[in-house]
């Protein structure tokens, strides 16, 4: 009798296995029908897209697999994908959050925490950071009713110095944020230096550089806190999702609680008194007792990713390697085929840094015989996509003009940035032909223009 109730509850699971292996396999199927109906690189008329996600069967599969699972939420998908991203990071705790500008939101507001006591960032403290960069590594810091001030970069690594940072430090200035461009590393191992000698806090915006080294060590391992994003264009992709990492404990429960509600408690969705003592805190002027899931110790969000997210992120984390390689093959043939260009300022490495490029970034000379719109407008017409290098001078925009701000020294390349800079694409999805005719589209350009 027992053995005919074993399997008459085994059998349904087995049935079921077998029905869901059955469709992945049409799955990966299909995939394939689909690949094979790609047409051949047409110039001209193929888009050369700057930035794109890779997916492959694997990838799809994964998200229909989390699907038929009815994955919905954050799951064992998501925690699974934390743990092995942090390790690959070499990070002791990594938080998965809903897009990279999140992760932003997340890491800069987790050092306002009054669990930092006399650390913590205030209202009207300083932050130093770029102006040529993007907007959600600023707007976290106006966000927090803090002060961001603002350095210039150098032309060709398109980062600042140690210099300008430490000449920007004032009597307010509490912390450091900055993103490492379009791959290439900024000198975050000085700047952490500096920021432990002045007593700041350090967070490195990692999202457009995940895979850079810097004196062999992995960029987003040089900060308090570091950030991840995993939008399309980025070395991984989870469609939308970003991550902050650290391997400062505290700061990691801090980030936890304010990404989840800003509850006090741990307890994954579903889990109940994991700490045994559910009923048994005084937090606040609560009454004793009060049910520790909705106890609330910092002004949070949800601001979590789902477990589809994360079956995807797996599948695409056992890429990285292979995707980082394939954009420094990229960016080298086209720093070749473009090297001794006239009238072009063409992309340097930071010293001492192997970067995992995001793009391939070109300054139009001021006094060139030709225009940036020029340029840009000719390659778009033979369908080469092109980005601007983000806001350029980011203090020009409408939408900070009258934001608190201090800008430490002059910004003139971030102004020339913002007049004649723009990016082309060395995502993993670009083949060498590809390649070769942006080369060439450049060069015919220049060249008909003396």
């Amino acid at each position: 009798m027992h053995a005919q109730q074993t399997r008459q509850t085994q059998e349904p699971q087995t049935q079921q296995e077998g029905r869901q292996q059955l469709l992945l396999e049409m799955v990966r199927k299909y995939h394939r029908e689909e690949a094979a109906e790609e047409k051949a690189f047409v110039p001209g008329v193929t888009e050369i897209w700057p930035s794109g996600a890779v997916l492959d069967e694997d990838d799809r599969v994964a998200l229909v697999e989390a699907a038929l699972d009815m994955r919905i939420a954050a799951g064992p998908s998501s925690r699974r994908f934390e743990s092995r991203f942090a390790r690959k990071l070499k990070r002791r705790k990594a938080h998965l959050t809903n897009s990279g500008s999140s992760a932003n939101l997340l890491a800069l507001s987790a050092l306002t925490s009054p669990a930092l006591e006399e650390q913590r960032l205030r209202p009207g403290d300083e932050v130093i950071t770029v102006a040529a960069g993007f907007p959600t590594t600023v707007n976290p810091i106006l966000q927090n009713n803090l002060v961001p001030v603002f350095v210039d970069v150098e032309l060709g690594t398109y980062n600042t110095t140690v210099e300008r940072v430490e000449a920007a430090i004032g009597p307010r200035t509490r912390a450091i944020m900055i993103a490492h461009a379009l791959g290439n590393p900024f000198p975050a191992g000085q700047i952490a230096d500096l920021a432990t000698e002045r007593d700041l806090l350090f967070v490195e915006d990692n999202c457009d550089a995940v895979g850079s080294l810097l004196d062999g060590r992995l960029t987003g391992t040089f900060g308090d806190l570091s950030t991840v994003s995993f939008y399309p264009a980025h070395h991984l992709t989870m469609g939308e999702g970003g991550c902050v990492l650290t391997s400062n404990l505290a700061l990691a429960r801090i980030v936890e609680s304010m990404r989840d509600w800003g509850r006090d408690c741990w307890c994954e969705p579903g889990e109940n008194n994991k700490c045994l003592k559910r009923f048994s805190y005084q937090m606040g002027s609560l009454p004793e007792g009060y049910d520790h899931k909705y106890i609330f110790s910092h002004v949070g969000y949800n601001l979590k990713a789902t477990d589809l997210q994360g079956a995807l992120g797996l599948t695409q984390l056992a890429k990285l390697d292979e995707f980082g390689d394939a954009r420094r093959r990229n960016w080298r043939r086209l720093r070749e085929g473009l090297d001794g260009t006239r009238g072009l300022i063409l992309p340097e490495a930071t010293e001492g840094s192997d970067p995992s490029w995001f793009g391939f970034v070109i300054t139009v000379d001021p006094g060139a015989r030709f225009t940036r719109g020029e340029l840009v407008e000719y390659l778009e017409d033979r369908k080469i996509g092109t980005r601007l290098l983000f806001a350029g001078n980011l203090t020009r925009h409408p939408a900070y003009l009258d934001q608190p701000h201090r800008v430490a020294g002059e910004l003139a390349n971030s102004d020339i940035i913002t007049g004649h800079t723009f990016w082309v694409g060395v995502y993993p999805g670009l083949t060498e032909e590809m390649l070769d005719y942006v080369v060439a589209s450049i060069k015919e350009f220049v060249a008909a223009r003396g």
